[in-house]
């Protein structure tokens, strides 16, 4: 099911190839390091953004749906699947 921000998330994850494939090209041209580094930071940003949405879609529609499901057994692995991508962002 394609959630409805997702159609935005592409849409800034297309921008956001675009964004790497400058940086690869400022490497190859050596370009000044601060810069790369700039167009990096930008890069994790907009990457963090798109991570937000889609946390948020999940949240407001997977987990939600579990929860008036009331299926105990698909609550807790809503949480658990949750848990252990929150746990392999640090």
């Amino acid at each position: 099911m394609l959630h409805p921000s997702h159609r935005k998330s592409l849409h800034r994850l297309g921008r956001i190839e675009g964004q790497v494939r400058g940086v690869a090209r400022m490497i190859e041209e050596d370009r000044y390091c601060v810069d790369i580094l700039t167009q990096i930071r930008a890069i994790q940003a907009a990457l963090a953004r798109v991570e937000h949405q889609v946390l948020r879609e999940h949240l407001e529609h997977c987990v939600e749906n579990a929860i008036a499901s009331g299926d105990a057994d698909e609550q807790r692995k809503k949480i658990d699947e949750l848990v252990a991508v929150l746990d392999h962002r640090r």
